[in-house]
């Protein structure tokens, strides 16, 4: 279909093979998030996240994945709300745990359907569980990938305790279990679609864990990408895990040159760029094979 119908024109882009990137096809991973998409708006409690919810069970069940949900409620400034988390758990040999994670709600504002914001993270995290869910297991370690509803804010400002309510309560559960104990490193991605990416190194991050990642990004020839410069993004559902001492990773665009269309209807499929995707897609599959060596 044309522009003139609705949709935005294509944009050609040079998209990595996937043999080139350790199997992820940026190509995929896109379409994944014009999926979420033509759910529309997917705040927390919403019909339309329900069904994206549907969708995503489906999705990595048809993977082979091993798939756990977990049902629960949280009180919010738009009352209390029902919000589903979804947890993938791939074996490894040993004990310990790399966790990797995403959210996959939007904000809850008109016509934003977070094309970027949640719905690019959730298509990379989608990807790279088709390929490791494929494997018997994950190598040493075990690789679980988290899907977290309610990372947003309900009210427009980001005040405690109003936003991560998925990763808050899948953190509270996993350190009453005993599995909090046993993870590793969690490497949390968000907003990892735009088409002219600078992630930074956040400072609530785990510096030995940045200093992975981004050496990873370097090795990779992403250095133009993943910059040694150091940024403070104010909250990330990354923060649930480093306030237990969990080492915790943040692959995050704030940059407002970059993604002036946060928290804006303008967050659209036309923002998202297949090759960011799998540059990042590439350097988490990398990153989780060095974690996997240590």
């Amino acid at each position: 279909m044309s522009a003139v119908a609705g949709n935005p024109p294509a944009v050609v882009e040079d998209v990595p093979a996937p043999e080139k990137m350790d199997g992820f096809d940026g190509k995929r991973a896109y379409e994944q998030v014009r999926k979420q998409v033509s759910f529309g708006p997917r705040p927390a409690g919403s019909a339309a996240l329900a069904n994206l919810q549907d969708y995503l069970e489906a999705e990595l069940k048809s993977y082979g994945c091993a798939v756990e949900t977990d049902s629960f409620s949280a009180d919010t400034p738009a009352g209390r709300l029902a919000m589903k988390n979804i947890l993938v758990k791939i074996p490894g040999e040993t004990p310990g745990i790399i966790l990797l994670g995403t959210h996959y709600d939007t904000k809850r504002l008109e016509n934003f359907v977070g094309a970027d914001d949640g719905g690019s993270s959730t298509g990379v995290m989608l990807e790279i569980a088709r390929l490791l869910c494929g494997q018997k297991q994950a190598g040493k370690y075990a690789v679980w990938i988290a899907f977290f509803d309610g990372e947003e804010a309900v009210n427009k400002e980001w005040v405690d305790p109003d936003n991560r309510y998925g990763s808050r309560e899948m953190a509270a559960r996993l350190a009453n279990s005993g599995d909090l104990k046993k993870v590793k490193a969690f490497i949390l991605a968000d907003l990892v679609g735009g088409r002219r990416p600078h992630f930074r190194a956040d400072g609530e991050s785990t510096k030995w864990l940045v200093n992975m990642v981004w050496g990873t990004a370097a090795k990779l020839g992403y250095s133009k990408i993943f910059l040694n410069e150091p940024t403070d993004i104010g909250g990330d559902d990354h923060f649930s895990f480093t306030k237990r001492d969990v080492p915790s990773v943040d692959i995050i665009d704030l940059d407002f040159n970059d993604v002036p269309y946060w928290h804006t209807p303008e967050d659209a499929i036309d923002k998202i760029s297949a090759r960011t995707m799998a540059i990042v897609g590439h350097t988490i599959l990398e990153a989780v094979k060095e974690l996997q060596s240590k």
